[in-house]
């Protein structure tokens, strides 16, 4: 991942000193979280761009942007070389859609047009086409019937042909690449606006004009820019390759989140040990058991503090059919806590009959379990249920994980909702928190190259598992179950959990009370070091998990196919690790090489060092 070597000839001693310059600001930018943008610009540029860019007409506070869940948002460039970086920036937040303005610049009512379907049009523009009419009218046409916003990066003397605009307007005189990075970042509240107009330009844009906002998102930053230093985090380098090469998974993403801002983000090796396609910062994974605490952890902690969910109640009162079985008089609570009594899980795939699956949907087969593989579409309820509700307790009240556990809570969820968990979550949680790539059954919404696949199943389903839940159980189950199914890419398990760090604050927007948060990812019970839903720091101290350094306030979880993700709220640090350690087949090796936890113990090690 290094920059292309210029074609063979002679370089003079000054080309190679600017090589060696590109080369060290890349290697800065892929620890910055863009690994694979190769953006030309520096430390000090970001904070020259961010101590100039100024934000006009805000007086409605529409910067940084609120309720994402209400907006479909396009994006519009005239005239800016570094639009694919901008772009890449806004689309860290929410779905963008981009037109290149210049394309229309003789047909701009067509591109007015085009535009129908979205409601907030992020216009950013240059000198040379703020100085055309034609650009000018097409924004003031457009500024009667939408909401804008104007990126104007160039000559402060022309604001004045903005006079008449009344949307928020951002300005910068620099139109560069350090500008394209920290725009978005602004637009979306990753980052604080304080920059004052220095001089007057019209009757409008006067000096010491500028609106100042307040950080309500993650951001991007270098790790100098919170006091730390790129290279103390270099020997993640060296553990993630240990783990390619020793075909512990073909492929990880390293997330890392300090005081609100991504400070490290990398991708490593490739979708698979055959592919050409290398691993990207931005692509899906199946999160596995991380399902437990980002979906139906989340869905439990809303109902609970809104009185729906009563942690102490009988799962009887929540679910009908388990009122003549075992499971009648079993605590919700303990339902979360992995004391219940389940058996830890029911391998339900090796029972299928063959007239329970085919290899064509059709009325009587609509459950896709992966390509080419339907199942009954009453299979789960006739099946899979009674199997789970005739289950044995076989250690009530002791600490055995099970993830019975959470298709009970998802059962749970689901009956007080009155709706199935993944549209709830996504309305309650995902949608507002501009979570795009967190889904359910990624398939149904994404082109496959942005999915990482996962095992190649020789056993049961017969195929490569690419966007199919790899949980047997959560696949028979329509790829939607309370324990797996989950996807998304790092970045967004990263915003639920700066949600979660905040104490239920993200965006301006208060999801869950601070109580709440508290109540559920601290220690619930004296059986085991678990909290409600999710794991914590192990206190024998001798487990080093999920590392020797990790305060007894972290909180997280692991998945299955070779994820984890945990929280350090006394550290004010997110930890994520993605991978397909499954593939080709399940094996043990990313658990041997303790991977994940000698990454995370890296990773305190750089921050100790100001702490």
């Amino acid at each position: 991942m290094y920059p292309t070597k210029q074609k063979a000839g002679r370089l003079n001693i000054m080309k190679q000193v600017l090589s060696v310059i590109v080369l060290i600001i890349f290697l800065a930018v892929q620890a910055c979280g863009q690994a694979q943008q190769n953006q030309k610009f520096n430390l000090e540029q970001i904070q020259e761009a961010k101590s100039n860019l100024v934000l006009l007409n805000n007086q409605q506070q529409i910067i940084p942007l609120k309720s994402l869940q209400n907006l479909k948002i396009a994006s519009v460039t005239f005239d800016f070389q570094e639009a694919p970086l901008l772009d890449s920036m806004l689309a860290k937040y929410h779905s963008i859609h981009t037109e290149n303005g210049n394309t229309f610049l003789n047909d701009l009512n067509g591109l007015e047009d085009d535009l129908k379907f979205y409601n907030l049009i992020i216009i950013t523009l240059t000198n040379k086409t703020l100085n055309l009419p034609q650009v000018v009218n097409f924004i003031q046409d457009l500024a009667s019937q939408k909401a804008l916003v104007i990126n104007f990066l160039g000559d402060g003397a022309l604001l004045s042909k903005l006079d008449n605009i009344k949307q928020p307007i951002l300005w910068s005189s620099q139109a560069n690449a350090a500008t394209a990075f920290i725009a978005p970042q602004a637009i979306f509240g990753g980052l604080s606006i304080s920059a004052k107009l220095k001089e007057t330009y019209s009757n409008q844009f006067k000096v010491n004009d500028g609106f100042e906002t307040q950080t309500t998102r993650v951001g991007f930053a270098w790790p100098e820019e919170l006091g730390l230093k790129t290279k103390d985090f270099e020997n993640i380098d060296a553990i993630a390759e240990e783990a390619i090469q020793k075909k512990a998974a073909p492929g990880a993403v390293v997330l890392v989140a300090k005081d609100g801002k991504i400070i490290y983000n990398k991708a490593y090796g490739k979708h698979t040990y055959q592919s050409e396609t290398l691993m990207g910062v931005d692509d899906i994974f199946d999160l596995a058991s991380i399902t437990k605490i980002a979906a139906t952890t989340v869905a439990a902690m809303k109902l609970q503090e809104e009185g729906k969910l009563n942690l102490d109640a009988p799962v009887a009162d929540y679910i009908a059919r388990t009122r003549k079985t075992n499971k009648a008089n079993i605590k919700v609570k303990d339902v979360m806590l992995h004391q219940a009594g389940f058996v830890p899980f029911i391998p339900f795939y090796k029972d299928l009959e063959k007239n329970a699956f085919s290899r064509v949907a059709d009325e009587n087969y609509t459950v896709k379990v992966a390509d080419s593989f339907y199942l009954n579409t009453n299979y789960y309820r006739d099946v899979m249920w009674k199997q789970m509700l005739a289950s044995p307790l076989t250690t009530p009240g002791k600490y055995v994980y099970s993830d019975l556990s959470m298709y009970f809570m998802k059962e749970i969820i689901e009956g007080i909702v009155q709706q199935p968990i993944p549209s709830y979550v996504s309305q309650n949680f995902y949608n507002k928190l501009g979570l795009e790539t967190m889904v359910f059954n990624p398939r149904d919404r994404f082109k496959k190259g942005q999915i990482v696949p996962t095992e190649v199943d020789n056993y049961f389903r017969k195929t490569l598992l690419w966007g199919y839940v790899h949980d047997q159980g959560a696949a028979m189950a329509g790829g939607v179950a309370g324990h797996a199914g989950l996807f998304s890419n790092a970045t967004d398990l990263a915003i639920l959990m700066q949600m979660l760090l905040n104490k239920g604050s993200y965006g301006g927007e208060q999801f869950l009370k601070p109580e709440t948060v508290t109540l559920f990812t601290q220690q619930q019970s004296p059986l085991s070091r678990r909290g409600l839903g999710f794991d914590r720091k192990d206190p024998d101290l001798s487990k080093k998990y999920p590392s020797t350094l990790a305060s007894q306030e972290t909180f997280g979880h692991t998945g299955y196919t070779g994820t984890c993700v945990w929280v350090d709220p006394a550290k004010q640090l997110i930890y994520i690790f993605l991978s397909n350690r499954v593939h080709p087949q399940v094996n043990n090796k990313l658990l041997d090489l303790n991977i994940r936890s000698r990454i995370h113990d890296e990773i305190y090690k750089a921050i100790s060092k100001v702490d």
